[in-house]
């Protein structure tokens, strides 16, 4: 992913920050969107998250390997899409292990029913609100008083 004056490392700490997203993908039953939990982050922006096999979700990966994923915080939004791979690494798994997988794999690491996925950032743009709510109510305060429009930081990433 090019860095695009700073906007690919402001991307990666937004997304950092945010451990749950939505994760879209576009099988053969159509778009289909489900919580997933991201376990890392790379600078390249790059995203892990462990799953099972035999979900929809990983099922529908395999035939159609485009996806989407949307992330949410307080003050910040963070929209990327991109290529998954269904990834049968042990050792990366293990690495990226931790208990909260464990809630839907109580098997551990080892459990032949535990892959990891990746996600190559294709495109991605963020919306930030630097200061939180208080900054925020002062935009939107700001917007009625002046007919401006509301101050958000927005960047736009392309692979």
């Amino acid at each position: 992913m090019a860095d695009d004056n700073g906007d690919r490392k402001k991307l990666v700490d937004l997304l950092e920050d945010v451990p749950i997203g939505m994760l879209t993908t576009f099988g053969p039953d159509g778009p289909r969107s489900v919580p997933m939990a991201r376990q890392e982050v790379e600078p390249s922006a790059e995203l892990w998250f462990i799953t099972v096999k035999d979900a929809a979700h990983t099922r529908a990966i395999g035939a159609e390997p485009r996806v989407s994923l949307t992330f949410t915080a307080r003050d910040s939004w963070v929209a990327v899409y991109g290529t998954a791979a269904v990834v049968d690494d042990r050792d990366k798994l293990a690495e990226l292990w931790n208990t909260f997988a464990e809630a839907w794999l109580p098997g551990g690491p080892d459990d032949p029913n535990a892959t990891l996925l990746r996600v190559d950032v294709e495109h991605g743009e963020y919306w930030d609100s630097p200061g939180g709510k208080v900054a925020s109510l002062l935009s939107f305060a700001k917007t009625k008083l002046t007919g401006d429009t509301y101050d958000a930081d927005h960047g736009s990433v392309d692979a």
